[in-house]
């Protein structure tokens, strides 16, 4: 049986699957870098008996694909040549009477790797090709690129591309430099082992290429690099955002820099003194409110090669909010009043009937004066003649974020006046005037219509409008609101023969809001108490 085997191995020259008693213990996988060496270990085993050991085995590694009959590329057959390439640098290093195959390279170069496969013979018959278990070298070269000092912005750096000294005999070299750090620099001064770099901020991170050319070999080695460039913090700025606190939002501010190594980021209220402690060391700062008008804030960002500050002034905005008008009687006429706080400061006018009225003047019809203090504006209307049944006037407050207003009218009749709250726009005041005639026309008629009916001073509900108070009256209550002050007519007496009978009226409107179709945002004005009288 042993003889058929051993035919058959002849016959193929080894065989794709080991045959029983024929073992190679190799690693199948070799790396090493070009122009260094490396020893492979290596051991097989066979079949044979041990009575035709007498003799030294002959041992050959051959690449793959070269068949017995080609030339080897190391051997301890000395009737044998071998490859020129390998010739010197493949070497036999083991016993092979103790079935010892290791393999010895020196100089590795990129044209060795490969499979390789090892073969045994003894005598004229007993020859094994072990294909089931190969070599596989892989050869491996990148140039050295060594650098004088770390990198730093600004100041020059020498670089040095090199190969292992081994390498450099018999081959002359072709060296050059490629990347993004070089786009400024002379071509001429590229293709030397050394280089001359003044590094840049925006350097940091790039890739930077040396490529080195056996021009006897034609072989291109190259290796790449990624620069680590240290600079000053530099782009620093804060960004503002919000986010929410538990049911209200709180504005964030981040200080950002760009810098390497990264710098100590920190806030401070105001530009930042020598000793002044900041109040952020982590560039992050939650403001859930900002009772100033204005307030600085300055991010400073430090690390071991310099700093840089830079500051934003925030100015909290808000449209008017009105106070008033509020009205009173006096000897010379009607005196008015009005108060708005907004940011910036707002400014304050009247208008009177069409006319418009702001500024500080006088004349034998009126005065009118303003005056203004941080976020808040006060201003006055003096009338002293022109009082006539439905005169109106309004007070507006307005800055670039909205416009507020308030208005006195004066009633049909004996001289009264109603005061209108705050209304925000036109299309609100038009809407409460036209709510406004038509409640008045209709609560003094039904009066007029009940009073012959109804004992004086007896209420009655609206289920509508809620509670309406009736009754007859010639003086205000001395109990109305001093912030909605109903005025009192002048103590005239009616025409002879003509008895006026005056009625009044207490609404309470706190909001009214108009029915809009539904693919429309419904609006909502807001009113202060109404009084009639």
């Amino acid at each position: 049986m042993v003889p058929l085997l051993l035919l058959l191995s002849l016959l193929w020259g080894g065989s794709l699957q080991e045959l029983p008693g024929f073992e190679l213990r190799v690693q199948e996988s070799v790396t090493v870098q070009a122009c260094m060496d490396v020893r492979v270990s290596c051991s097989f085993s066979h079949p044979w008996s041990s009575g035709y050991w007498s003799a030294e085995p002959f041992i050959y590694w051959f690449r793959e694909g070269d068949k017995p009959q080609n030339v080897a590329v190391a051997t301890n057959d000395r009737n044998k040549p071998v490859k020129p390439e390998t010739w010197g640098r493949f070497l036999l290093v083991g016993d092979p009477r103790s079935r010892d195959c290791s393999l010895s390279i020196k100089e590795a170069r990129l044209s060795d790797s490969g499979a390789y496969y090892l073969r045994v013979e003894r005598g004229p018959n007993e020859k094994y090709s072990y294909l089931d278990k190969k070599l596989n070298l892989q050869v491996t070269e990148k140039p050295n690129i060594q650098f004088v000092e770390p990198l730093e912005s600004g100041r020059p750096t020498q670089l040095t591309c090199s190969l292992s000294v081994a390498c450099a005999r018999g081959h002359p070299f072709l060296f050059s430099w490629a990347g993004d750090a070089l786009d400024e620099m002379d071509p001429g001064t590229l293709h030397s082992s050394e280089l001359m770099l003044t590094p840049r901020p925006q350097d940091h991170g790039s890739n930077l290429t040396c490529q080195v050319t056996l021009q006897g070999a034609q072989v291109t080695l190259e290796t790449t690099v990624r620069l680590n460039v240290s600079y000053a913090p530099r782009n620093v700025r804060i960004s503002l955002s919000f986010r929410n606190v538990t049911e209200s939002q709180a504005l964030r501010l981040l200080c950002v820099a760009d810098s390497n190594p990264p710098a100590q980021l920190s806030l401070f209220q105001t530009s930042p003194a020598l000793e002044a402690a900041p109040i952020s060391s982590t560039g992050v700062l939650a403001l859930p409110y900002l009772g100033s008008a204005e307030t600085e804030f300055t991010c400073q960002a430090h690390n071991r090669l310099g700093s840089q500050n830079t500051s934003l002034s925030l100015i909290m905005v808000s449209p008017p909010q009105l106070l008033g008008p509020s009205c009173s009687q006096e000897d010379e006429g009607l005196r008015c009043s009005c108060s708005s706080r907004a940011r910036p400061a707002p400014s304050l006018r009247w208008r009177l009937g069409e006319g418009l009225l702001e500024g500080n003047f006088s004349n034998a019809s009126f005065e009118v004066s303003s005056s203004s203090a941080g976020p808040w504006a006060n201003g006055s209307l003096s009338l002293r003649e022109g009082l006539s049944s439905g005169l109106s006037l309004s007070c507006e407050a307005l800055n670039v974020y909205g416009v507020r207003s308030g208005s006195v009218l004066l009633l049909p009749g004996r001289p009264a006046f109603l005061v209108l709250g705050a209304l925000g726009g036109a299309g609100a005041g038009a809407l409460l005037s036209t709510c406004l005639c038509l409640l008045l026309f209709f609560i003094v008629k039904a009066c007029r219509k009940q009073a012959a009916t109804r004992p004086e001073g007896v209420d009655d509900e609206d289920p509508v409008m809620g509670t309406v108070a009736w009754g007859s009256r010639q003086k205000p209550r001395s109990d109305s609101p001093p912030d909605q002050t109903v005025l009192s007519p002048a103590e005239d007496d009616p025409p002879p023969g003509e008895q006026e009978e005056l009625h009044y009226a207490s609404l309470s409107f706190h909001e009214m809001t108009s029915r809009e179709p539904q693919d429309q945002e419904a609006t909502s004005t807001e009113y202060s108490e109404i009084k009639t009288s």
